[in-house]
């Protein structure tokens, strides 16, 4: 099981991830996309690598903007599965946004 992370170190990978936060004991950001088109390309993408790893975020689609919120409910709260998450969606949506 993931091992739950402490304030400092949340603190500290979040400042490698400037756009994420924290909130309620999980990590959120919010993604702007050109158009629907775009935010649903990346809510697919990011859908497979969740599946992939088994591990589910919280997905909000608001037309052109997707707030991805992710923690780990087995440990309650946020772990580094849920940065390695929160990373790959960052990469996913650069590629959505470049496409």
């Amino acid at each position: 099981m993931a091992e739950k992370l402490t304030e400092n170190q949340i603190e500290a990978e979040l400042a490698n991830l400037p756009d994420w936060g924290e909130t309620s004991g999980q990590i959120q950001r919010t993604f702007q996309f050109p158009d629907f088109r775009g935010s649903m390309s990346f809510v697919a993408s990011l859908a497979e690598y969740a599946e992939r790893v088994q591990h589910h975020p919280d997905i909000l689609i608001r037309y052109d903007k997707v707030t991805v919120t992710v923690s780990t409910h087995d440990a309650g709260g946020v772990t580094a599965k849920d940065f390695a998450l929160a990373q790959e969606a960052n990469r996913i949506a650069t590629s959505v946004q470049s496409a």
